[in-house]
């Protein structure tokens, strides 16, 4: 069984990328977007990246961004993913990504109140169109929805992510050290991204949190590999 991938969002000092590197994260995400907490210009992310060890991804956060300014960051140091939370069409994605040949994840905000059947059908046909403009598509990242670019810290309900979707996502939205073990062992997401659930205050990241959250996933990784066990023997 695989393990799920690991993502500490928002990171803007240098003992905060050691704290998750140590603790076992696979990928750290550095916001690019000025109106957030956890913002860091480019050449701030050059200081940062200097202290990134092999094999350790690097994710760009941008809300709406020029092609100039993803440029200006992927020169700055280095980036192995984009990430896209604004209003970015297929298209702009999809020349934002070519402009500097680097896959990109796209941020899916999920409304409560929404019937499984028409979310379903939303994600579906959004990873679709996604993947039809872009060779460089890696993936939807999903959060919760709120009137506001950027995460909100909340959760949405699980049980809308259509099963064979959930394999290839990226679980976002309120994830923390008490509900993630569950979270794994029900969507099964390839990968988790957390930020301010493992915060001592708005883009200072707690070490302590981090390990216990990438524990917490650990806990829902095994109980998955438990239940697979159980059900082999019972086939």
């Amino acid at each position: 069984m695989r393990r799920t991938r690991i993502k500490i969002c928002g990171i803007t000092r240098e003992q905060d990328l050691h704290a998750a590197v140590d603790a076992g994260a696979d990928a750290l995400g550095f916001v690019f977007y000025p109106k957030s907490p956890r913002y860091v210009t480019h050449e701030r992310y050059a200081e940062l990246a200097r202290e990134l060890p092999p094999y350790v991804n690097a994710v760009a956060l941008f809300v709406n961004a020029t092609v100039d300014e993803v440029r200006a960051v992927v020169a700055a140091g280095p980036v192995s993913l984009l990430q896209f939370h604004g209003d970015e069409t297929p298209e702009a994605c999809a020349q934002l990504a070519a402009a500097v040949q680097r896959p990109f994840t796209r941020a899916f905000r999920v409304k409560s109140g929404t019937s499984a059947d028409t979310t379903a059908a939303d994600l579906l046909e959004s990873e679709a169109q996604y993947r039809a403009a872009s060779p460089w598509f890696s993936g939807l990242l999903l959060d919760t929805y709120v009137d506001a670019y950027g995460g909100a810290g909340k959760v949405f309900d699980w049980s809308l992510i259509p099963k064979e979707l959930a394999p290839r996502v990226v679980l976002s939205g309120g994830l923390s050290v008490h509900n993630v073990t569950g979270a794994v062992a029900q969507v099964r997401p390839f990968a988790v991204d957390i930020s301010s659930g493992v915060e001592a205050a708005k883009g200072i990241k707690d070490a302590r949190k981090i390990a216990a959250f990438i524990d917490a996933v650990r806990a829902g990784d095994a109980t998955l590999l438990s239940q697979e066990h159980h059900e082999s023997e019972s086939s």
